[in-house]
């Protein structure tokens, strides 16, 4: 016999971090202590009045099927949440509540991008970007995003880059793997670049409340780029919900009907008791957040500080999220040997910076999502390995 899968297989990516794990956890599973840096995920367990509303929702009798587009008085607080928080009126009828962000941001190229057409992304940048559009048959044009910027890309690039064919323009801040962010001037400036052409927007923002430098700033909020932008946002970061599956998607009134559609010829809907679970996280209080930032904000001085005592790493301070991306490209190795080398005589779980592209070669990406204790001691076994 002999099956054959269909050719679009072929160009399906993944997430490299998944795999390091898998190779971290088999290292473990030999005896080995091996301090992970390489998960993007907060290591602060769900806040109890989240959980406790989830396990009241079930207790309730919550464990049926729901709107593709979520429940009504989630869509409802996430509306409110997002005028609160971009200074734009949203309603109900602009939300879409997903079972995580990914499906946003597939079900987005799926009805937005026809075989050819061209889309700009960042990168290095979140690979699953890169991955749908080339599933979907659209060509990557990828976007460099430079480390003497502060990671952020040079709008005059993208004026270079767009074409005829350009269909939706993808932006992330702050960024996933660099923790760089676009500043309101940067967004003002690729507005303007844009305004005029039949290019929609992707704008992930699923790590806007975790900024140290400044405000986080929505290309929603420059008039005219609301109706041409979908917005991916969600509960894993701020609230330690990754487990939960839980995201969401704010766009015009046309195309949330059709991305709720998608969800309805795939997933069905979101789980019930967990859109409870995130009323609680929007309406509850907020302080949970306000302490984890501030433990980023800790850990993250200390691997800048431990990352820059290495000899031949050179690490720029990130303005948001929870990633360092140092320059190692006078260590002498390329960044896959180094990722490699750290984990097997170090002991310590990174990634390569080619995991988000070719633009990561001579970076990588540590998490630091994880203890002050254990990135200190990340450091230290780094220094002794290098």
């Amino acid at each position: 016999m002999n099956f054959k899968y269909a050719k679009r297989m072929a160009n399906l990516g993944t997430e490299t971090a998944f795999e390091v794990l898998a190779k971290a956890k088999k290292l473990e599973a030999e005896g080995k202590h091996i301090i992970h840096l390489e998960i993007g995920e907060p290591d602060f367990p769900t806040p109890d009045n989240i959980s406790q509303a989830a396990i009241k929702s079930i207790q309730a009798g919550d464990t049926h099927y729901t709107p593709s587009n979520g429940i009504l008085p989630l869509r409802e607080s996430i509306a409110r949440y997002m005028t609160r928080t971009r200074g734009v009126d949203f309603s109900a009828d602009e939300v879409v509540m997903m079972p995580g962000g990914k499906p946003v941001m597939f079900f987005a190229i799926i009805a937005l991008i026809d075989e050819g057409d061209e889309v700009i992304y960042p990168n290095p940048g979140f690979p699953i970007y890169e991955s749908m559009i080339k599933f979907m048959g659209g060509k990557p044009v990828p976007i460099p995003l430079k480390e003497e910027k502060g990671f952020a890309f040079d709008p005059e690039d993208l004026r270079k880059l767009i074409t005829p064919k350009t269909k939706l323009l993808i932006i992330n801040t702050p960024q996933n793997p660099t923790g760089g962010i676009l500043t309101k001037d940067v967004i003002m400036k690729i507005a303007d670049i844009i305004k005029d052409k039949d290019i929609w927007v992707l704008s992930d923002e699923i790590y806007s409340r975790l900024i140290f430098t400044g405000e986080h700033f929505s290309i929603t909020q420059i008039p005219g780029f609301k109706e041409r932008t979908i917005i991916l946002d969600g509960f894993s970061k701020y609230y330690a919900m990754t487990g939960w599956r839980a995201g969401f998607g704010v766009m015009n009134k046309e195309i949330a009907p059709l991305i709720a559609k998608l969800a309805t010829n795939s997933v069905s809907c979101t789980n019930a008791f967990v859109q409870k679970g995130c009323i609680e996280a929007l309406e509850g209080p907020q302080d949970s957040v306000d302490k984890m930032k501030a433990e980023f904000l800790a850990r993250r001085d200390i691997i800048v500080e431990g990352l820059n005592s290495i000899k031949g790493f050179s690490c720029i301070v990130p303005d948001g999220a929870f990633y360092a991306f140092p320059n190692i490209t006078k260590t002498g190795y390329n960044s896959r040997e180094l990722c490699d080398h750290l984990l097997y005589k170090g002991n310590v779980a990174a990634l390569s910076g080619t995991a988000f592209g070719e633009y990561g070669e001579g970076y990588l990406r540590f998490s630091y999502a994880n203890s002050r204790e254990n990135i200190k001691e990340a450091i230290k076994r780094i220094k002794e390995v290098m």
